[in-house]
């Protein structure tokens, strides 16, 4: 049997195939998991809703039918469904005595040091009054493609619950767990009850996308279910539908696929490990070999550096003759005065740069390796 009984924050994503019926929102549902959470909460249990659904629902309110690819429309659909999907959220759960809070996300706001932070202090204030916070992408402001900023609400979870130091991160969908296959075209696919590591194995596991409205399939939850894990945050992938499914998952009941977790990082190597990186810089094999020893990286390893950045934005590393990025890090010099002192002893960045300036790129604190 599973124990969850330590499990004090958790993180519940509601999928758009398990909130619709015939590609329509279904209400029934929205109040039968209203009072699937609103049975669980106590003092020392504090919950927090993922959801979908608003582009879908904005679409039918105006009569847009599927599939609606131009992004302009896509917003406008989605600043329609926001307020009658908060609503219908609003109804079902005020049935059950419980305020809920409205969170529109966009990808600025989780990458800035400082807006996260006050992200993560109005969310601490809702959940410390008891107010249930329900988060959703922000379609209808956010500067990158709807789809493209966080990928999908599967990731979107899954760095809500990286952010709010979640215990647990519940994905509700329209499939009842991982298989070894496509159970749809194999009928020997079972269920994966318990996945330790994403191995090469189960990510190959991983089927294609959802519905119309819909943007996840399994490969994305798994690349959700990877934030996670890095988090120190367990997932239980289960089927929404299944009755008071939320309760039973915590109850310890065998639903769905349960993936364990490595050790916690701290919310602000978190921070760094998701935020997206500005650019790129890639060292040689000596230099990162000092790093991972906890040295920091200096001017002297940098071989090359990608795109346009200021001193203390995330950027990738990798090492030459391999593409693959193996850590983030905060440098401390910005793109150009990288450029200028790369290969360069530290001694040299004072004459290269002007007194006054950092002589290093990033401090072991600052740097959080990937594997």
């Amino acid at each position: 049997m599973r124990d969850f009984s330590n499990c004090r924050r958790i993180v519940v994503k509601i999928g758009t195939n398990v909130l619709t019926r015939n590609e329509r929102l279904d209400s029934q549902f929205v109040e039968a998991v209203a009072a699937d959470i609103a049975s669980i909460r106590s003092a020392q249990r504090q919950l927090l809703v993922v959801t979908s659904g608003a582009i879908g629902m904005g679409a039918r309110e105006i009569g847009v039918a599927p599939p609606i690819r131009q992004v302009s429309m896509r917003q406008a659909c989605a600043a329609v469904g926001q307020p009658l999907l908060m609503n219908t959220y609003r109804s079902a759960f005020a049935a059950h005595g419980v305020s809920v809070a409205q969170v529109l996300l966009t990808r600025e706001v989780l990458n800035n040091r400082r807006s996260y932070l006050n992200l993560r202090n109005a969310v601490e204030t809702l959940l410390g009054i008891g107010v249930l916070p329900i988060m959703n992408e922000n379609d209808s402001v956010s500067t990158a493609e709807i789809g493209s900023a966080f990928g999908d609400n599967d990731q979107l979870s899954a760095l809500v619950a990286s952010k709010v130091d979640a215990d647990l991160l519940i994905m509700l969908s329209d499939i009842d767990a991982l298989y070894t296959g496509d159970p749809r075209l194999n009928s020997e696919a079972r269920p994966l009850r318990t996945v330790s590591a994403l191995t090469d194995d189960v990510l190959s596991s991983a089927g294609g996308a959802g519905s119309s409205f819909a943007t996840g399939g399994m490969r994305t939850k798994l690349k959700a279910v990877a934030i996670a894990e890095r988090a120190g945050c367990r997932v239980v992938l289960a089927h929404g539908r299944e009755n008071a499914v939320v309760a039973r998952v915590l109850a310890g009941e065998e639903i769905g696929t349960l993936f364990l977790a490595r050790d916690r990082l701290s919310n602000r190597e978190r921070w760094i490990l998701n935020s997206a990186p500005a650019g790129r810089v890639v060292v040689d094999a000596g230099a990162f070999a000092a790093i991972r020893r906890r040295n920091s990286l200096l001017p002297t390893g940098v071989v090359h550096v990608d795109g346009t950045f200021a001193a203390g934005a995330i950027v990738e590393l990798a090492v030459a003759d391999s593409s693959k990025v193996r850590a983030r890090l905060i440098t401390s010099l910005a793109s150009g005065d990288l450029v200028s002192v790369m290969g360069r002893h530290s001694s040299q960045v004072a004459s290269l740069l002007g007194p006054g300036r950092k002589e290093i790129v990033a401090r072991p604190e600052e740097i959080v390796f990937i594997d």
